[in-house]
């Protein structure tokens, strides 16, 4: 089986990605962002490297579903921290809005994503966090990454609203668990919440 888990930056997609694959032996997939070579410059200049970074994290996320359909057999179940689908209709979507990415880069970058989509199957079951802005920032802060503590507020705006697009007419299974008033980093009974919640939703699919 085939997992992935979406989100708003600092939704907790790591820490729930973690808690599953430790409670139900599966095999995590993080999302690698520390050694991406255009993060720090994309923060400090977002309309500058906006299609730099977008297609770096398009061909990472491709190389890893690629590894994950070829190198694991159908008993053995892998969980993504963060689906490529993100990739394209949240982030990409969101730049053009603000004017941070040419519309004539996009396009090149959605015919890319699109042939990448033909080799590739979609996950039997998405996980998205769902988080108000000032959870997202709450949670921002605590991890104390220093490139992400000057986000804009508008900027995490404008990425919930295309979450909650994207969510509702996703054509797959997906989960939407609501983290504001359930925050399973920290408290033992809202971990157990949602991971129920979650265990259910795969029995369904199972």
């Amino acid at each position: 089986m085939f997992i992935g888990v979406a989100g708003n930056i600092g939704s907790g997609k790591s820490t729930i990605t973690d808690l599953l694959a430790e409670r139900f032996g599966w095999i995590a997939h993080h999302e690698q962002v520390e050694d991406n070579p255009y993060m720090i410059d994309f923060y400090n200049d977002m309309r500058r490297w906006s299609f730099n970074i977008q297609v770096f994290y398009l061909q990472r996320r491709f190389k890893a579903i690629q590894s994950i359909l070829w190198n694991n057999t159908p008993s053995v179940t892998v969980i993504q921290d963060r689906t490529i689908y993100e990739d394209v209709y949240i982030f990409a979507e969101n730049l053009v809005s603000m004017g941070l990415l040419d519309k004539r880069d996009y396009d090149t970058y959605c015919e890319l994503f699109n042939l990448m989509n033909s080799y590739i199957k979609q996950p039997d079951l998405v996980i998205y966090l769902k988080a108000s802005v000032p959870t997202l920032i709450k949670q921002i802060k605590q991890r104390s990454r220093s490139y992400e503590l000057g986000i804009d507020p508008r900027y995490l705006e404008g990425l919930n609203e295309r979450y909650d697009a994207w969510a509702e007419k996703y054509k797959g299974e997906i989960l939407t668990v609501d983290i504001n008033d359930c925050n399973f980093t920290t408290n033992p009974d809202a971990q157990e919440k949602v991971l129920s919640a979650i265990e259910r939703a795969i029995q369904t699919i199972e």
